[in-house]
């Protein structure tokens, strides 16, 4: 695959999370972003070309490339126990995202906030990677992802190793400033369509929702729930030092 940007290059290059077979940029370009990269890419053994631009845009799917790109393999993926490298984590689950740019903005928003890990239903995101990783701003290659064929499964898992689990969910739910999210928890954010299905749902511990200043009664998106429940969980473990 083709990843685009510097940004989404850089990620690559520091994460470690994917084999990158050669970077391209373009031979115009000698800024101290390229130099980085281009220690990098030593320290890794990554060839580097340097190209013409046209010969970027032509491998690339858009013109924000920056004047560089890379060629990868996908990403690796993480188990749980991988999200366990502290005591007090923040653990987050989504399911039903389907559309890779808001996919991307979670990634983003989780990673910002300390997020230990995400964990999300198996699936095959190969072919959106690339712009996963540029609406991420490259936090989904610095992100903890787990993927699983069994989400309850692993909640309960999970709930075995004293991790309080809340979802997202307006029915019988406590408003979420008022649930004690300093210890170790996990929240679960459920896509606009179907949100979370019954069998997550059931193995949550509490129903959490962000009242509104109105009588408005549809839900935030999930990116934007996301950076609500993830800040919040920072307010309160900062008011917790």
């Amino acid at each position: 695959m083709i990843l685009e940007g510097m940004l989404s290059v850089k990620a690559a290059l520091l994460a470690g999370r994917r084999k990158i077979h050669k970077i391209y940029i373009d031979a115009e370009r000698k800024d101290r972003e390229v130099r980085f990269v281009l220690h990098r890419a030593e320290e890794r053994d990554v060839p580097v070309a340097f190209v013409s631009r046209e010969e970027i845009e032509n491998m690339t799917a858009g013109k924000t490339h920056g004047g560089i790109a890379a060629e990868a393999e996908s990403r690796v993926y993480q188990d749980i126990g991988d999200c366990f490298t502290e005591d007090n984590v923040f653990l987050a689950l989504t399911e039903g995202i389907e559309d890779p740019f808001n996919f991307g903005y979670i990634l983003r928003t989780l990673y910002s906030g300390g997020c230990s890990g995400i964990i999300t239903r198996r699936r095959n995101w190969e072919n959106a990677e690339s712009t996963i990783l540029k609406s991420s701003a490259g936090a989904s290659e610095y992100m903890n992802i787990v993927m699983t064929d069994d989400l309850p499964e692993l909640i309960r898992t999970i709930k075995k190793k004293g991790v309080t689990c809340y979802a997202a969910m307006r029915r019988d739910a406590a408003v979420y400033t008022d649930a004690d999210l300093k210890g170790p928890v996990l929240i679960a954010i459920g896509g606009e369509m179907r949100g979370l299905s019954s069998g997550v749902l059931a193995e949550m511990d509490q129903n959490i929702y962000i009242p509104y200043a109105n009588d408005f009664r549809n839900a935030l998106n999930a990116a934007a729930a996301a950076a609500v429940l993830t800040f919040e969980v920072v307010r309160q473990r900062r008011m917790d030092e």
